[in-house]
């Protein structure tokens, strides 16, 4: 079975794929064209080598990404009148204010923004809320209480995905998030990249970003329980400083499982995240399968082996 690095995203009514060198924006336009966005993949850096520390910066550098290849998709999308099609106010005044720069000013801020939602509803609600229990902080209640807050974490993460499926473009979206496992599936285990080949795969992949969010979640668990309990200010504090920290070992945990998916410790570290991936994948039609399979083909890189 071929190893691999090569992931992807979903996007509305496409798909992006990241190779070794390439990144490719596959999307199918409203009248049934695929049009395809090929660029080169951002120069890494020596910090993005290192173990444990390039989990963090890799996924600041992956939103960044994902969010670029998302407005790009978004470009597509045909409105319903023409009144929809004129810029905002917020729109008009960024490209006054930062003017050649204003889409990237868009998407760094909305990257920070994204991140900061997710600390503050996955990270410190969760604390927040098992501190309203005002149970003991010695003890046996550190244990009680950290349990407790990984729990409603999940909970939380849970809720958030799951209504996140009862909207129709989600639906769409979970659809090519299936494409892609699909796609990625056929070519490590070495068969030509074709509609038939591709359908027969599963949705579900070991390297998807659900199962390392969800990995994120239990490794906080362990990590944080090492912190004790305090004042909820410095429950907060603490638990900011350690996300690099718990997203390095996460990032580790899950390359190292992506690379031996037949070890039985492996598929059982990873057997949540592919249950979960039930929620955030869905089967695609086969017209989803060709946008996928034309977004992969432009990232492969002939005769080099895709390295670790």
């Amino acid at each position: 079975m071929r190893k691999t690095t090569i992931g992807g995203q979903a996007l509305i009514e496409g798909l992006m794929m990241m190779g070794p060198q390439n990144i490719a924006i596959a999307v199918r336009k409203p009248d049934g064209e695929v049009v395809i966005d090929k660029r080169p993949l951002p120069a890494k850096t020596p910090i993005t080598k290192v173990p444990f520390i390039r989990g963090g910066v890799n996924l600041f550098r992956q939103m960044v990404v994902g969010v670029k290849a998302l407005m790009y998709s978004a470009d597509f999308v045909e409105f319903e009148d023409e009144e929809e099609q004129k810029p905002s106010k917020v729109d008009a005044f960024i490209e006054r204010v930062f003017k050649d720069k204003g889409k990237d000013a868009v998407i760094y801020a909305s990257v920070i923004f994204a991140l900061a939602l997710s600390v503050a509803l996955f990270i410190l609600l969760p604390n927040f809320l098992v501190g309203l229990l005002g149970i003991g902080k010695e003890g046996s209640g550190v244990i009680v209480n950290n349990l407790l807050e990984g729990l409603v974490r999940i909970l939380i993460f849970f809720s958030y995905i799951y209504f996140a499926t009862l909207l129709n473009d989600i639906k769409r979206v979970w659809q090519y998030h299936g494409a892609e496992h699909k796609t990625i599936h056929c070519y490590e285990n070495e068969e030509e990249l074709t509609v038939e080949n591709v359908r027969k795969y599963s949705t579900k992949h070991p390297r998807c970003g659900t199962s390392f969010l969800f990995l994120v979640m239990i490794v906080s668990i362990i990590m944080f329980s090492f912190l004790g309990w305090h004042h909820p200010l410095i429950n907060a504090l603490l638990r900011i400083l350690m996300i690099p920290v718990v997203a390095g070992i996460a990032y580790e945990i899950m390359r190292f499982a992506g690379r031996h998916t037949d070890w039985l410790i492996m598929r059982i570290i990873s057997a949540p995240g592919m249950a979960f991936q039930l929620l955030t994948t869905k089967e695609p039609d086969d017209s989803q399968i060709e946008v996928a399979i034309e977004a992969m083909k432009n990232v492969l890189v002939e005769g080099e082996s895709d390295k670790w």
